[in-house]
């Protein structure tokens, strides 16, 4: 059996102000009518003898990402919480200690959550080609058939083919060339780009893994051991895991063991790294531009413009990208798109909050946007769904008035219990306990006016909560 690991990590730093921290890319739907995790997931489940996938993913993405996959349908064996990222190997090893527990010799599919396979008949055709030398004991990566002479890339350098169709020997790992270079790989035909998808053994991996990194291997076999479920999640034991050196799986494994081999895989492959590579991913018009939402051109060309909401008007410009949102505005050389990166990195050093949450968050009992601020007042749009309940809770620094737009609302404030209906309101004091509940079958919307001397998301005391949150850090 083919167990799909879907690596759903990311800082949510290239696509920026699309994607946030806690709200990376892989939770984005950029390219069609679901997010690429989501499309990750399905391509996953799509391969012959698949089972269950196992996700991994920071606990602060995990509401998001249940609620993605329920809304595909999709049941997942295991969905891990990483406490802190540790890069690609303790992530792989986790699961694949999952994986053991059953069948030590089941197949781990490892493959990020952010990538997009155009054709993704080729990409089975691919993995079927590669399950053989994987059942042998070999780890077999697939290497991407380049189309251009990228810098943004690590590159695999592959021999000459095996018995098996398709499957070629490894040479070396590269790492991201400068252009010169880049060229030269293309040139060659001996280059293909690293796509970062695996496929090898449960208990290959772990064998190697605990020769090469004993350190990594006992601190996530005891970040499993030690592990507990929370609802739908199991959490890593988190001083465990912490202790694990951040190591890729490229660099703790793949660069040295020799039985590898690389599948040569032609499938439309991005792993979507900046807004020019996914400007890629669009048709372009006669002038060479991808206009995304409300957007008005004049004499612009070879140019990437998104628009998420408000209307976008650009005049007399070339390569250029214009990205808007609801809070922040990017305007970049399309040359210069990977340099996004340094411009969060500033803005995180400001402490600017548009790095990690847009001006809507989502919960797991629905969604808040904020819609106006001041010195002392803060105005927020609250959706909590069908059968929702927020924590009971208490600030010590505001006070909130609340109006129902929509739906019905159970309101306990104290030990008063009361239901609110449209156009029905009422005021919780500074320092009293409450909680809101939606006990109707539509969307209860509501209006929330905070006042008070502070109004940051850490005031807050959790009593008791549904969702497990009550012992968190308050932001999370």
């Amino acid at each position: 059996m083919i167990i799909p690991v879907i690596l759903s990590g990311g800082s949510g730093t290239r696509l920026w102000p699309l994607s946030r921290k806690l709200y990376p890319k892989q939770l984005l739907d950029l390219t069609g009518n679901e997010s690429l995790l989501q499309a990750t997931a399905n391509r996953g489940c799509g391969i012959k003898g698949a089972g269950n996938p196992i996700i991994v993913c920071n606990e602060s993405h995990r509401f998001i990402v249940a609620e993605q996959l329920r809304e595909i349908n999709l049941h997942p064996d295991t969905i891990f919480l990483e406490p802190e990222g540790r890069n690609s190997a303790p992530a792989i090893a986790v699961s694949a200690f999952r994986v053991y527990a059953e069948n030590p010799d089941g197949l781990l599919l490892v493959m990020p959550s952010d990538h997009v396979f155009k054709d993704s008949a080729a990409f089975y055709a691919a993995v079927e080609d590669g399950v053989a030398s994987a059942e042998n004991g070999d780890f077999v990566l697939f290497g991407i058939v380049p189309t251009s002479p990228e810098t943004g890339y690590g590159y695999v350098r592959h021999g000459d083919a095996s018995d098996a169709n398709n499957v070629l020997s490894v040479k070396e790992f590269v790492e991201k060339p400068d252009y010169k270079t880049a060229q030269t790989y293309l040139d060659s035909g001996e280059y293909f780009w690293n796509s970062g998808v695996f496929l090898f053994k449960a208990q290959v991996f772990l064998d190697k893994l605990k020769e090469l990194e004993p350190e990594l291997y006992e601190a996530c076999s005891l970040a499993v051991e030690k592990a507990h479920v929370d609802l739908d999640f199991v959490r890593l034991h988190e001083a465990s895991f912490i202790s694990c050196p951040a190591k890729s799986v490229d660099y703790a494994v793949m660069e040295r063991v020799t039985n590898r081999v690389v599948v040569s895989l032609d499938s439309g492959w991005s792993d979507i790294g900046s807004w020019d590579s996914l400007m890629r991913e669009f048709p372009d018009d006669e002038n060479g531009n991808v206009l995304v939402g409300d957007v008005v051109t004049e004499g612009v060309t070879n140019s990437f413009l998104h628009s998420s909401g408000r209307i976008i008007g650009v005049v007399g410009m070339d390569n250029v990208v214009v990205v808007e949102t609801d809070d922040a505005v990017l305007v970049a050389d399309r040359k210069k798109t990977q340099d996004v990166k340094k411009l969060v990195e500033a803005l995180s050093k400001a402490g600017r909050e548009e790095v990690s949450v847009h001006r809507k968050v989502y919960r797991p009992w629905g969604s808040y946007e904020r819609i106006d601020s001041g010195g002392r007042f803060q105005v927020k749009r609250i959706v909590v769904k069908p059968d929702g309940i927020l924590s009971s809770q208490m600030h010590y620094h505001r006070a909130e008035h609340w109006v129902v737009v929509k739906g019905t609302a159970i309101v306990l404030i104290g030990e008063k219990e009361m239901m609110l209906n449209e156009d029905q309101s009422t005021y919780i004091p500074i320092g009293v306990k409450h909680r809101l509940t939606n006990p109707g079958k539509i969307d209860l919307e509501l209006i929330e006016v905070q006042t008070g001397s502070y109004l940051g998301e850490d005031d807050i005391s959790r009593f008791d909560d549904v969702y497990g949150r009550s012992k968190e850090m308050p932001k999370s």
